[in-house]
């Protein structure tokens, strides 16, 4: 039986989850969703105050595939999730950015949206991200952004949710009118990405986890956690 992990979205670059070249993957951050999801569970992501976007779906992934960062980094078939921070805004927020040298026996971290804004490594984000070396794909999603829908209210007041810190988790049963919702109201926006995510004008920013910063240049956007 499928389980279903929900989480807050605080800030939605396109980067975690990314949901871009045919492929919408969660390869960063929720290392414990990372860690225990399998094929077939649902991923989704609830819109928080910080993106004034509180119960509206940010996006939905049903697991197709599950592969570790080093099959993720040396597959060409996932080049194009590779960041080009010189690039389109889609291509700057890619996020195949892991790969681990067994020889050095050491973690290397791309130029992306969790390294320095040099491109050196971002320990703190390292740390946390390789808390899990699972990468979530699907082929079976649902990516709203900035064109999030509300979800209904008698649907959220059912499953007894609500935002909080972490994420929560539902079995099959107790998400059925979600899923219903999701997949029957909104089944023209399969693998689709309907609208641009909330930051996306900020693509080139840099997000340190020690810090709980976006950093955008020489320029520190302060958010509270």
């Amino acid at each position: 039986m499928s389980d279903i992990y929900i989480y807050v979205v605080d800030r939605d670059f396109g980067f975690a989850p990314n949901p871009y070249h045919r492929l919408c993957t969660l390869a960063t951050c929720k290392p414990r969703i990372r860690n225990v999801a399998k094929i077939g569970d649902w991923v989704i992501g609830v819109g928080g105050s910080r993106i004034k976007a509180a119960g509206r779906c940010i996006f939905a992934m049903q697991i197709t595939r599950k592969v570790t960062f080093n099959e993720y980094w040396e597959n060409p078939e996932f080049n194009d999730k590779k960041p080009i921070r010189n690039g389109s805004k889609k291509m700057m927020v890619g996020d195949n950015i892991y790969h681990y040298d067994s020889e050095r026996k050491e973690w290397n971290q791309a130029a992306s949206h969790h390294s320095m804004q040099d491109g050196s490594i971002n320990i703190d984000n390292k740390n946390r991200d390789t808390q899990s070396q699972s990468v979530l794909l699907s082929k079976h999603f649902y990516y709203f952004g900035s064109k999030a829908p509300a979800i209904p209210v008698q649907i959220l007041k059912q499953m007894d949710y609500k935002n909080g810190i972490g994420h929560r988790k539902f079995n099959a049963d107790q998400a059925k009118e979600l899923i219903n919702w999701i997949e029957d109201e909104n089944a023209e926006a399969l693998n689709l990405v309907k609208g641009d995510p909330f930051n996306f004008d900020k693509s080139e920013a840099h997000y340190s986890v020690k810090t709980n910063k976006v950093t955008i240049a020489a320029t520190v956007a302060v958010e509270e956690a």
